[in-house]
């Protein structure tokens, strides 16, 4: 397995160095900001400049600080020393012309920072951007928890599931009647409904399964699940899988069968060529791959060995395969890694990230323009034999500020948002290490979207208000998240970020 060490990828520059340089880069920024005429949507937040912990760009800096200037009279001897330079230091000569070369040098080595062709080198170089959210004031955070942060930190009946993009609704119902032979109530029919502009534009309805998720393509949507459970004895757990068309009618649904007693479906991802790639797990240890045609037959299938206790997390296309995320659920924790897997259902990679301050846990991801973008958030290393390994610091912090009750404060607020860095990964799609990456303080990584018209959305959520509750036994920290959203352009570029006015939950 290829571990990337991502403590040696983000980290910072020491202010000390690039200090000016830093606050050169802003100000560009902020004057092109100023030139663009997309609406308030799309207008780009401010950001400071850092840095992958490359041990050639540290160099750029410490030299370059450190040395002066020497005049000299012969215009190739200047180019020459300037050209040395960048060589040395992995910094980039792309679309400089040879006194363009000169003056960057000469920028950096005088601690000048006032050439206006600097500051990109500089980016080009440190490419990673940590991307300045304003935090939550009092008027806020008090705003907020008399309005609706209890309301939103409680867990809902699990009865409807509404999911909005583009101004399109999709509800889940579930509905249940009387069995009297059991004794209880039993799943009658699951029915999935699509609304336009608030209006109910098709329904369908399955008798055979309890929906767990469903996905809209092109073509139509993807719905699935499995039937339900209601003992613990000789029970066999089958996934269900159908299409409906963009009108809702109902195409065909097939019901999954490879010999395991207890089999279900994580996700479904299109090929682009019509055809489904349903992934899913077999008796807790398989990894499944099955294949649709677009007439729903069943066209491959294959299981691997994953190990005992696993659970599959986020996936995506990636190229003509897949990226899978793995977790191995364990006495000690949870094992976390990514799979890449062909057309055929053949793993064939595997990696993981690891830091030696922190841990990462990966939300979503993606394929976009050719590259892997997974969002994700880091919090410090706890170590804890408690298992809360991602909240034993607010624990201790909670224990000894607060009695048994819900309590809420502005510290204990702040304390959560210290734990969170919201991180989105770019990765390379062959070898999966980190190339750049864009971050948030305060905030844990949301759903990724890659749109229609070549820009990423990225959803961030940026804690807003949290409180203690250890009496509460599904959570021990809850609290509301207002959803950020960042829009990235086919270069990776940050080109605009909304306030969505949307909050979710947060529980821990």
């Amino acid at each position: 397995m290829k571990k990337e060490n991502v403590s040696d990828i983000i980290g910072h520059i020491d202010d000390k160095y690039v200090n000016e340089a830093a606050e050169y880069a802003v100000s560009l920024e902020h004057k092109n900001a100023g030139r663009r005429t997309a609406s308030p949507e799309r207008s780009a937040k401010k950001f400071r400049l850092i840095r992958f912990a490359i041990p050639a760009v540290c160099a750029a800096v410490l030299i370059g600080i450190g040395a002066a200037v020497t005049a000299v009279a012969v215009e190739n001897r200047a180019y020459s020393e300037a050209a040395a330079f960048f060589e040395e230091n992995g910094l980039s000569t792309e679309g400089l012309s040879r006194s363009d070369v000169k003056n960057v040098y000469r920028d950096i080595t005088t601690k000048s920072f006032t050439f206006g062709k600097t500051a990109e080198v500089l980016r080009r170089a440190v490419p990673g951007l940590e991307i300045e959210q304003d935090e939550p004031s009092p008027e806020e955070l008090a705003a907020l928890w008399g309005r609706n942060v209890f309301m939103n930190s409680q867990p809902q009946p699990m009865k409807m599931i509404t999911k909005t993009r583009n101004g399109v609704n999709y509800n889940v119902d579930h509905r249940y009647v009387y069995d009297e032979k059991r004794g209880f109530e039993v799943l009658d029919k699951s029915i999935l409904e699509c609304y336009r502009d608030e209006k109910l534009f098709w329904s369908a309805e399955f008798k055979d399964f309890y929906i767990d998720n469903f996905a809209v393509f092109k073509e139509g949507t993807v719905i699935w699940g499995g039937n339900e459970i209601y003992s613990t004895v000789d029970d066999i757990k089958y996934g269900w899988i159908a299409f409906a068309d963009n009108a809702g009618n109902v195409k065909w649904q097939r019901r999954l069968d490879h010999g395991f007693e207890w089999e279900y479906i994580v996700s479904v991802l299109s090929n682009g060529d019509g055809t489904l790639a349903v992934i899913g797990v077999g008796d807790f240890k398989y990894l499944c791959l099955s294949c649709y045609d677009v007439g729903g037959n069943e066209t491959g299938f294959r299981k691997t060995d994953a190990g005992d206790h696993l659970v599959v997390g986020n996936t995506a296309r990636l190229g003509d395969g897949y990226i899978i995320q793995l977790l191995n659920h364990t006495a000690g924790g949870t094992a976390e890694r990514l799979c890449k897997m062909d057309r055929e259902g053949v793993v064939t990679d595997n990696f993981s990230y690891e830091a030696d301050d922190c841990d990462y846990s990966i939300t979503d991801m993606a394929e976009f323009e050719g590259k892997i973008y997974l969002s994700a958030y880091a919090v410090p290393k706890q170590y804890d034999e408690g298992g809360r390994h991602e909240i034993a610091n607010i624990l201790d912090y909670a224990d000894s500020n607060y009695s048994p009750s819900y309590a809420f404060s502005e510290g204990l607020t702040q304390a959560v948002r210290d734990n969170y860095t919201a991180i989105l990964l770019i990765c390379d799609p062959e070898g999966g290490a980190p190339k750049t990456f864009r971050s948030v303080k305060g905030s844990l990584g949301g759903k990724l979207a890659a749109r229609e018209d070549g820009i990423l959305e990225w959803d961030v959520e940026s804690v807003y208000a949290a409180y203690y509750s250890p009496a509460t036994s599904s959570f021990s920290i809850g609290g509301s998240c207002k959803v950020f959203r960042y829009t990235f352009g086919a270069d990776g570029s940050l080109i605009g970020q909304k306030d969505t006015g949307e909050y979710v939950p947060y529980r821990r």
